[in-house]
């Protein structure tokens, strides 16, 4: 197991004014952190990646769908083909970082809904983006993990079986589907259920409490899903997503509306704690 840290808390770009976060990380027992590219080229991420191995941590990649011409599941062909092109650029500053996967709710533009569920063409033609896409990360030694959202954030990607289903049409032994606690607490019934029934088809794990805040302080039963994930034989990344009010524009964009904790080491060092001691008694 690989224990990450999003460092969406701080920023959603990653310049050398927040590189001593990752020293402070590294100190308090992380192996990793997953870096947020929501813009820059592959030669920034590199740089970003000499330091990130200075410091003795890995990585993984993780993006959106931004829209604008780029969706998977549009029915236009252009738009598809920029889609396609969104990845191969989430790939490319992957690769750069030295990261060893990719993530994200790549498939289709947040907050964008069409006031009914999936269509199977859509369903038809994500995977028919989203296959190619995982051949050129092939290429790179990185794997894809697409990520399921709530029902308040998107339309198409809901649940873990959809997530699974998507999964199984791309048929690519290096993509998968990122299971995340926050959004599996709406969306599924039993956590503990949902992984036993996914397993084998996601390939990246995200540690989030109910509100975003510090994970082990909400109602979340984590240690049900410590245990039916281990039972699984998971051996993959397990990486802390939690966000603070302090960037105007990612606290829009998750609804973060009222400070969730009083400081990040609140965050960082009790997700340590409870991911650790979790996972050992599970």
């Amino acid at each position: 197991m690989k224990f990450g840290f999003n460092l969406l808390l701080w920023t959603s770009h990653v310049r050398e004014e927040h590189w001593p976060i990752l020293d402070k990380l590294k100190a308090a027992g992380y192996d990793g952190v997953e870096v947020p590219m929501f813009e820059g080229e592959p030669s920034h991420y590199a740089r970003l990646g000499n330091r990130l191995r200075d410091a003795g941590l890995g990585a993984t990649g993780i993006g959106v769908m931004p829209g604008g011409g780029r969706s998977a599941v549009s029915a236009d062909p252009a738009e598809r083909a920029g889609a396609l092109g969104h990845i191969k650029w989430l790939v490319d500053c992957t690769a750069a970082l030295g990261g060893d996967l990719a993530a994200g709710p790549f498939h289709q533009p947040l907050g964008e809904f069409t006031g009914a569920g999936p269509t199977a063409d859509e369903k038809a033609r994500c995977a028919e983006v989203h296959k190619p896409a995982a051949h050129y990360a092939a290429t790179a030694g990185i794997a894809l993990s697409v990520e399921p959202l709530n029902r308040f954030e998107c339309y198409f990607l809901n649940t873990a079986l959809a997530a699974k289903a998507l999964v199984d049409a791309v048929g690519e032994p290096n993509y998968g589907f990122l299971y995340d606690t926050f959004h599996f607490n709406i969306e599924e019934k039993n956590q503990a259920r949902a992984i036993h029934a996914t397993a084998g088809a996601f390939n990246h794990f995200h540690i989030s409490e109910n509100d975003r805040g510090v994970p082990g302080t909400g109602p979340i039963d984590f240690a049900s899903v410590f245990k039916a994930l281990k039972a699984t034989g998971y051996d993959g990344w397990m990486t802390v997503e939690s966000f603070g009010s302090a960037l105007p524009d990612l606290a829009a964009a998750t609804r973060v509306w009222r400070p969730l904790f009083d400081k990040p080491e609140d965050v960082y060092l009790g997700a340590i704690k409870l991911m650790k001691e979790g996972w050992a008694a599970a």
